[in-house]
């Protein structure tokens, strides 16, 4: 059973000629004949009588066309979405981000996008730098924000190298200093992200050779704010993680030049529909004008 067999059987009850059918769809009239005896065959039924009056349908025939006519009718109706996609008129575009990509990039990414491409839906899934990478493997999104470098299955585009810096109490001994060494770093008790979000903070404690000595573990950036700004400990966070700060927690430089890698990662690059494409594109020319 196939889209071409409707086809020509709509054709042939609408022009009620086998002749004119064949005309109308330039096939020869064996291959109509052949097209109407193999849905007979398959469904077991005769589904028109012909006549010196011409074509007919039988009272199955009649019953088999109202759905067909549907299946074609919605056929048509996907052909034509199909088109407004690849027209990037039409479409939902799925992505996977983490929240100071959510916060500092998306919103005036998506508002550029949206203004020349309104019909096209933009969903986003936040989550921390382990579960976009699962995301993008699964297929829950089409691409991901990430904290590079990532799963050697994944095709990357870098984006912005982002400063790791640290933070701690304006009461803090070590307020006044511009950089932090990491020997300081070694003796102070340390507000960590909690796994998942911890990859570049971890890196730099290996290059170092240093255990930290973790006092809390935190998913939230603002619940690390608030642990650091109460004496709790000091932290190491990227520079876009660092956003509405309170204004008693002092920012300052750290030994060595470490920085957060931030890029989109996909399945296949290539493979994307051609809004998402557009989108990552548009996100590429927003990042070079900043």
């Amino acid at each position: 059973m196939s889209l071409a067999k409707f086809e020509i059987f709509n054709a042939v009850v609408e022009s009620g000629s086998l002749v004119e059918a064949s005309l109308k769809l330039g096939l020869t009239q064996s291959a109509v004949s052949h097209a109407l005896s193999s849905l007979e065959s398959e469904w077991g039924f005769s589904i028109l009588t012909r006549g010196r009056s011409g074509i007919q349908l039988t009272s199955n025939g009649e019953l088999a066309l109202e759905y067909i006519r549907e299946i074609l009718k919605w056929n048509e109706q996907m052909t034509r979405k199909i088109a407004n996609i690849n027209e990037l008129e039409v479409g939902t575009i799925r992505i996977g981000t983490f929240s100071s990509v959510s916060i500092q990039w998306l919103p005036k990414i998506m508002n550029y996008f949206h203004e020349l491409h309104p019909s096209i839906e933009i969903k986003l899934l936040e989550g921390d730098y382990d579960e976009v990478e699962h995301w993008v493997l699964t297929g829950a999104v089409d691409f991901g924000f990430s904290s590079l470098p990532i799963s050697n299955s994944l095709e990357v585009i870098p984006l912005k190298k982002d400063r790791m810096l640290c933070i701690l109490p304006d009461t803090h001994p070590l307020a006044d200093l511009d950089e932090i060494s990491m020997d300081q770093i070694k003796t102070q008790e340390i507000i960590m992200p909690r796994e998942g979000c911890d990859s570049d903070i971890r890196r730099i404690f290996k290059d170092w050779s240093i255990v930290p000595n973790v006092k809390f573990e935190l998913a939230d950036d603002q619940a690390i704010f608030s642990m650091v700004e109460n004496g709790m400990g000091i932290s190491i966070l990227p520079e876009m993680a660092l956003y509405r700060l309170p204004e008693n927690i002092r920012v300052c430089s750290l030994e060595g030049d470490y920085y957060r890698s931030i890029g989109i990662t996909a399945v296949s690059f290539k493979n994307l529909s051609p809004a998402t494409k557009k989108f990552i594109e548009y996100t590429q020319l927003w990042l070079d004008q900043q």
